[in-house]
């Protein structure tokens, strides 16, 4: 297994989703948001992966209930390409289907409400990923 954090998105429309694993990628928590939008986003990011020494990103990956790859799936590749090139890490994608449902649920459950689950549901559902990715213990490495 490969020495480093791992960093997880939850790519949105609007913001995405940040989580980080601890050193021996066993935890994923919760880190922030990034605005889309491209440069900005990819910069962004890229300051995260410095700053936090993180040696993989694993990009969520929205498949339809089917299974099947739609508009959605295809944006993150893309953006897990431009990732890849732009950054120099490894960059993995992890099927999302159902993250940011069950991440909801979780904060309805821990009784956040209305604006501010608005605002933290996007960096749950990246913990979401990013933990689902590291308990399948095929960190790169």
């Amino acid at each position: 297994m490969s020495a480093g954090r791992v960093l997880g998105l939850d790519l949105g429309e609007a913001r995405i989703g940040v989580a980080i694993s601890d050193d021996d990628r066993r935890v994923a928590v919760p880190f922030g948001t990034v605005r889309t939008g491209a440069p900005a986003d990819v910069k962004a990011i890229a300051a995260i992966v410095r700053e936090q020494g993180v040696t993989e990103i694993v990009v969520g990956l929205p498949l339809q209930l089917s299974g099947r790859a739609g508009e959605a799936a295809e944006h993150a590749r893309t953006f897990a390409g431009v990732l890849r090139e732009a950054l120099g890490v490894p960059v993995s994608l992890q099927d999302e289907r159902l993250s940011t449902i069950e991440a909801e649920r979780a904060l309805g459950a821990a009784g956040v409400r209305g604006r501010d689950r608005r605002r933290v549901v996007d960096q749950a559902a990246a913990a979401i990923i990013l933990q689902a990715y590291l308990d399948r213990g095929d960190a790169a490495g």
